[in-house]
């Protein structure tokens, strides 16, 4: 009887697995809170193009961006990460950076191109894909300082600002609008497929002490952004864009952790 005791108080040590168990374990709620609200902005940007607002919709894409930006941080600060998080934002990504400025380049601009049009929506979305699982992989051997590749937020922003702006200044969509929609589009989704460095601005601390003069830049930078947000937006983000270009240039690239 000794024996069978100790066997059934092992048993009651042991984890208990399954169902049961999944739904003790739980998630937490802020950071992914702040993921739903990214993935409801890409399904409302889709939303929104198939019903003609193709500038709500891009503010909408650019609303994902900032959320997505938010709700890792907040996990870390809050030491709510988790598994689940991680994978559940990877999936949010590729909806509203992936699926989502794919179709809505493809209904504002590139279903004039015919077969060329949707082919480059493809390979936009293709590469978005296949930009965040190698991120996901890669993303203890890489150097934190550069990004491999365009990442997909910003090549989302890109598309985003484009059909922003555009909209914002009452341009004609006629067919040499759906060629420049058809050069971003390709450029974004090959951009995120290659090795070109882009800086990370992971070494940014938003804890550390900064001179005076930096919150004044950057309230400038604010009233800036104001005066005309679809274009100041969109030069930003296409700086950014072009910027791993000049970095691969200059012969820096994202080297494997040692």
């Amino acid at each position: 009887m000794g024996e069978v005791e100790e066997l059934e108080e092992a048993r009651q040590e042991i984890p208990p697995r399954g169902i049961g168990a999944l739904r003790r374990r739980g998630i937490y709620l802020l950071p992914n809170l702040i993921t739903t609200a990214s993935l409801f902005s890409g399904f409302y940007a889709i939303v929104q193009a198939m019903n003609g607002r193709f500038e709500t919709a891009a503010i909408a894409i650019f609303v994902s961006m900032v959320l997505d930006g938010l709700d890792g941080r907040i996990a870390r600060m809050t030491h709510t990460t988790s598994d689940f998080g991680a994978q559940y934002d990877s999936l949010s990504d590729m909806v509203s950076f992936g699926a989502a400025p794919a179709l809505v380049m493809y209904v504002w601009a590139l279903k004039d191109l015919g077969k060329l049009g949707w082919i480059a929506a493809f390979v936009y979305c293709a590469g978005a894909a296949l930009r965040l699982a190698r991120f996901n992989t890669n993303i203890d051997v890489v150097d934190k300082r550069y990004f491999q590749g365009l990442p997909s937020p910003m090549a989302a922003a890109l598309l985003a600002g484009l059909v922003w702006v555009f909209d914002d200044l009452g341009i004609d969509r006629e067919l040499w609008l759906s060629v420049i929609a058809w050069v971003f589009t390709m450029y974004a989704g090959i951009t995120m497929v290659s090795n070109v460095p882009f800086y990370s601005f992971k070494e940014f601390n938003l804890k550390k002490a900064v001179p005076f003069w930096v919150v004044a830049v950057f309230a400038a930078g604010l009233a800036v952004v104001s005066l005309k947000p679809s274009v100041v937006l969109f030069l930003m983000v296409f700086a950014y864009g072009v910027s791993g270009y000049v970095l691969w240039g200059l012969g820096r690239k994202a080297r494997p952790v040692p």
